[in-house]
């Protein structure tokens, strides 16, 4: 009898049942005028606290209001410059009581260098809890007992965290999970001994070798690492699919990057169905979850040392290289609606403060706080007032699969100037066959169909659009190239400016352009 996953079962059913309750009494509203305050209470007597007069925002009887008029916005390079280059260098009570002991280090996909997001054991608890939230939705699709025995595979950062003198550093996967309860180091794979392992080569091969050893229940990745990680097991024991090693598999949690253009890739590596789930944990905190497999949705934590407010994605507040303008409009969760693009702003419980994250949301239903990931605020064209959006691009690709039964696992994006005007370069990486000239015809047809902006330039200012087909292997071997091999690293989307040049640099010496 399986007397363990007896008991985790039971314990996430009980668990489930007072979170179902509060469910029905939370207003989310309310839970974060709440998250607000208290998180000004904590930071109150910090340098930053004492900076924007935290005690008088709080005396305020709007202080919601007097929040927003008090702070200002901050981006990555801003908040760096002016407060966390000093908890870098070991001060404490900077931006949150304490000294920092972790600092993440942001997979850099929209800047040249990686990003020293500050890591607290507030964070950290708070990310605990939100995967057990997660973990607890599942038990109400009553999977068999045995099921809650299986392992975890997470693929994630090396636990090997460099060490600076007076923090530590490296991927939020690998401080999370160096700091993971020690009853789930029972189901945790690939353990702490591959998990060290600081290069994706090395934690790669050593996973292969020990994919038959493990009973795999659920896995958690990026889907360009994880698919690599099944194909190399597939190839290497001689298999049709993945089940044939992990005959009980039956989840796969997905974050990152939209699962849309993966999933006929994923398919085939399956001999059974499968049942996909997303969650959105950033460097910055853990946002939010699917609170189902049901649903293509996540549902935003709103009651976990997470404030969120919301900047309107349009060209009030955006330039059209995505970068925000000054004194931007912001709203709270009060104030946003369903169906319209936002950058998200977040003030955390590890000392982040109106801190613009680079993400774009759209909120499906706002009442409930369900949202879906749009791309991010760089991760977009607008040469001429096409607003070609990560969303955009993801479907385009999508339809592209659908119609021609190909699978594209990486593109990206560039825009270019063209015959004094301006044209759309892709690259699509797959390894099908498929004509580029074709590609970039129907890719065009689609973008026509999904965005009426783009149909309107394109007849006027957009003069061409162009394909280029690489294998796949390129997109991956430039991120190796990059030091962004594997963990939660993400190929960007679009590419412009240095990050072009380099990327158009590296085709031309892979003798690939």
């Amino acid at each position: 009898m399986p007397i363990l996953g007896t008991l985790i079962k039971t314990a996430y059913e009980l668990r489930n049942m007072p979170v179902a309750l509060k469910k029905q009494r939370i207003n989310p509203v309310q839970a974060q005028k709440e998250q607000l305050k208290g998180l000004l209470r904590k930071a109150e007597f910090t340098a930053f606290g004492e900076h924007y007069d935290f005690s008088g925002i709080l005396n305020k009887k709007n202080y919601v209001e007097a929040f927003r008029e008090k702070v200002p916005v901050f981006d990555y390079n801003s908040m760096y410059k002016q407060w966390w280059y000093r908890a870098l260098n070991g001060e404490a009570y900077v931006s949150w009581p304490g000294r920092v002991k972790y600092f993440a280090l942001s997979s850099g996909t929209s800047e040249a260098s990686s990003k020293h997001i500050p890591v607290t054991s507030e964070m950290l608890t708070s990310i605990k809890r939100a995967s057990i939230r997660q973990l607890v939705s599942a038990s109400k699709y009553n999977f068999p007992v045995r099921f809650y025995e299986k392992g975890i595979l997470m693929i994630g950062g090396s636990t090997h965290l460099q060490y600076n003198g007076t923090y530590y550093a490296g991927d939020l996967s690998g401080i999370t999970t160096g700091n993971i309860p020690f009853w789930f180091q029972h189901f945790y794979k690939p353990g702490k001994r591959i998990s060290k392992a600081p290069d994706w080569a090395t934690k790669l091969n050593e996973m292969v070798k020990s994919a038959p050893t493990w009973d795999i229940g659920v896995i958690v990745g990026v889907p360009a690492w994880v698919q690599i990680l099944m194909e190399r097991i597939i190839a290497h024991y001689h298999v049709k699919t993945i089940h044939d090693i992990w005959p009980n598999l039956t989840v796969y949690v997905h974050s990152g990057v939209s699962f849309a253009p993966y999933v006929k890739s994923f398919e085939k590596l399956f001999g059974k169905p499968m049942l996909f789930s997303e969650s959105y944990l950033a460097s910055e905190g853990y946002i939010a979850y699917q609170n189902g497999f049901d649903v293509k949705r996540m549902q935003m934590v709103v009651d976990n040392g997470i404030y969120y407010e919301f900047i309107p994605f349009d060209s009030t507040n955006f330039d059209d290289d995505g970068n925000l303008h000054s004194n931007p409009k912001t709203l709270t969760l009060s104030e946003a609606e369903n169906n319209k693009e936002y950058a998200l702003l977040l003030s955390t419980n590890a000392g982040t403060w109106r801190y613009m994250i680079g993400d774009t949301i759209k909120f499906t239903d706002v009442n409930k706080c369900e949202i879906v990931i749009t791309g991010r605020t760089k991760h977009y064209l607008s040469l001429c007032g096409e607003h070609l959006s990560q969303e955009n691009m993801n479907r385009a690709i999508e339809m592209l699969q659908e119609e021609y039964n190909i699978d594209v696992r990486e593109f990206t994006v560039a825009g270019i100037r063209y015959n004094n005007l301006f044209a759309h370069r892709w690259f699509l990486g797959t390894d099908s066959d498929i004509d580029p000239k074709l590609a970039a015809v129907k890719i065009d047809e689609y973008l026509c169909l999904l965005n009426d902006d783009y149909m309107v330039e394109r007849m006027e200012a957009i003069k061409e659009v162009f394909v280029t087909i690489l294998p796949t292997r390129a997109f991956y071997d430039y991120m190796k190239k990059l030091g962004k091999e594997g963990s939660a690293n993400k190929f960007p989307r679009v590419l412009k400016g240095q990050r072009l040049e380099e990327w158009e640099t590296f085709l031309k010496e892979s003798n690939l352009a």
